[in-house]
């Protein structure tokens, strides 16, 4: 085989993964590129960018890349309805899903009427007692409340029944999702979702999207709307850039891939989100103890979960009313409510990962992780379903078994080149599931207590060949390798440059070494901590996060002593000290000697 394909010539790293580049070689180490070298041109170029589009992709800004919302099926019908119900002050209701998405996208359709000078309520079901996507009993409750327009955010694709007793109940139901939809869609007043299969091409490469980056640009077409009917004549336009920090933290908390115009959502909402704008925002901000203005990391890992842990284990509305206050007091109580709440969610997450990873050994052969038990909490369901995915290398599945009636709440979490959303509605619709449905890499599922073997079977046989050639692909991808001097601040900056990073934009990933093992032990519960030098003087730290148990962490543990290594991982600023110095998320190793 010719090792010339693989980066340092690792064929099988201590995880045992290949080593390959993401675009082209730039090892900096060997001399094969030069400092000189545009390193953040060529991440750019490694991410599927055109030379031609370099410039536009190196300031990612909402002139360059937002459609004309008017390309999105009933776009223009839902934006004139809501533009109707802003004149006549009808009373309006937005129903949005429990997770980020849903409380992000909710919030900003309120913001955005109470910008227009009107109101709207919101409603956010129970996760326990009412489940995923609207019901047909609460959307007629609202609507004998007097609502006469409700608005479902991030839910409602999928939900025939329940929008079809709305339909002929006689209330205009506008659905704004962007989960995948059957091509029989329900009976409604408007749906607006790029995953429609009817949707036309120009407008169908905008499904990586957000539900709330489908909502940012119905508040676009609404605004438009507006002005066409000289609605702004006697008062102020209003700043939807504003909006982007809600744009930016839904967008990242969803995994939705960061491409396109998610980069300039995500790019211009962490701008927003540093001024401090939103009064809910900046709370949520103080809350995660931030020291310094919000990355996308931060998004992710911080301030999204601290949202979620509303929906998931304590009162589902929080999150939106967090987003919406412009009440100082209010808004910090309920931040450190949601931190309270996250760190609960831990505990019990903690507990029912422990008693899923019990059932791993007995499905070593399954294409896909099936796990399944009693009481298990089914909001921390989903957020287990990915630490499996990980630990297995393989789709898994979680469900929350009812304790008294055996039904179950499922959340799956998919690996590359696996469309686990397609999978769900494809058992849906032979009756395996009461309902499902759900993305490429993330899905939810509701099932009866008699069909758990049979959908396991089925799903095992659907995707066994897709999981099969997956997994026959395992690498790792590398953008960079240097030596240990080479790791600095200014490298970080460097490779910053060309983000925002998240799903489908990958943060860059570098090999450095070769180097020694100064010190090498478990911090925490089982993370690695490394420091290593290099025979050029350099030297740093690195830590490889839940990973003493794992091969490369044994290994580098127990016999990684006198022996030269590669290590690769993400490079990340280390504050702690007098000065910055660059450090590295360990996430793969391999011998050097």
């Amino acid at each position: 085989m010719d090792t010339r394909a693989f980066v340092l010539g690792v064929e099988q790293s201590l995880s045992g993964k290949a080593w390959r580049w993401r675009g082209g070689n730039m090892e900096l180490a060997s001399g094969i590129h030069g400092l000189e070298q545009d390193i953040a041109t060529q991440l750019l170029l490694s991410r599927g960018v055109e030379r031609e589009e370099l410039e536009k992709h190196r300031q990612p800004s909402l002139r360059s890349f937002l459609p004309d919302p008017s390309i999105f099926a009933d776009m223009d019908r839902a934006a004139e309805r809501i533009a109707e119900a802003v004149i006549a002050r009808e009373s309006m209701t937005v129903y949005g899903d429990y997770d980020v998405d849903g409380a992000t996208s909710s919030a900003l359709l309120i913001r955005l009427i109470r910008m227009l000078g009107h109101d709207a309520q919101h409603y956010i079901p129970d996760r326990l007692l009412e489940g995923y996507g609207p019901s047909g009993e609460a959307l007629l409750k609202i609507g004998e409340d007097g609502s006469s327009l409700i608005v479902t955010v991030d839910c409602g694709a999928m939900a025939h029944e329940a929008l079809g007793m709305a339909y002929d109940a006689g209330i205009d139901v506008i659905v704004v999702d962007h989960h995948k939809c059957s091509a029989d869609l329900p009976r409604t007043y408007a749906l607006v979702n790029p995953n429609r299969l009817d949707e036309r091409d120009e407008a169908a490469q905008h499904g990586h999207l957000a539900a709330v980056g489908v909502a940012f640009l119905l508040a676009v077409a609404v605004v438009r709307t507006l002005r066409e009917r000289n609605y702004f004549e006697s008062r102020k336009e209003p700043n939807l850039m504003s909006l982007l920090d809600l744009v930016a933290l839904g967008t990242v908390a969803d995994v939705a891939a960061i491409r396109g115009l998610n980069r300039a959502f995500v790019a211009q909402g962490l701008k927003v989100m540093a001024r401090r704008e939103n009064t809910g925002m900046a709370a949520l901000i103080d809350a995660s103890r931030l020291k310094a203005a919000p990355a996308a990391s931060d998004c992710g890992f911080a301030l999204g979960p601290r949202i979620n842990a509303g929906g998931r284990v304590g009162e589902a509305t929080l999150g939106v009313r967090l987003l919406t206050t412009p009440d100082p007091d209010e808004a910090r109580t309920i931040a450190e409510q949601l931190s309270r709440l996250n760190e609960e969610r831990r505990a019990i997450e903690a507990a029912v990962q422990e008693a899923a990873e019990e059932q791993l050994t007995a499905q070593h052969n399954r294409a896909v992780v099936i796990c399944a038990g009693k009481g298990w909490h089914p909001g921390v369901i989903g957020i287990v379903a990915g630490r499996i995915k990980e630990k297995a290398g393989r789709p898994a599945i979680v469900i929350a078994l009812d304790s008294e009636t055996g039904e179950g709440k499922g959340s799956g979490r998919s690996i590359p080149g696996v469309d686990l959303g397609a999978a769900i509605i494809g058992a849906t619709d032979t009756g395996l599931l009461v309902k499902g449905g759900g993305h490429a890499m993330a899905a939810g599922l509701t099932i009866g207590a008699d069909k758990l073997d049979a959908f396991t079977q089925w799903m095992d046989q659907r995707l066994a060949g897709p999981v099969a050639a997956a997994s026959a692909e395992q690498h790792i991808t590398l953008d960079l390798a240097l030596a240990p001097r080479g790791l600095t601040p200014e490298l970080v900056e460097t490779l910053d440059s060309a983000g925002p990073y998240g799903v489908g934009w990958p943060g860059p990933r570098v090999a450095v070494g070769p180097v020694q093992l100064v010190k090498a032990d478990i911090v925490g519960a089982d993370h690695l901590r490394v420091i290593a030098a290099g025979q050029d003087g350099g030297r740093f730290k690195a830590i490889a996060f839940r990973a003493a148990e794992t091969d490369m962490g044994q290994a580098i543990l127990s016999g990684s002593r006198g022996r030269r290594l590669w290590l690769a991982g993400r490079v990340k600023i280390d504050d702690w000290g007098s000065k910055p110095a660059a450090e590295l998320h360990l996430e793969d190793a391999a011998w050097a000697d």
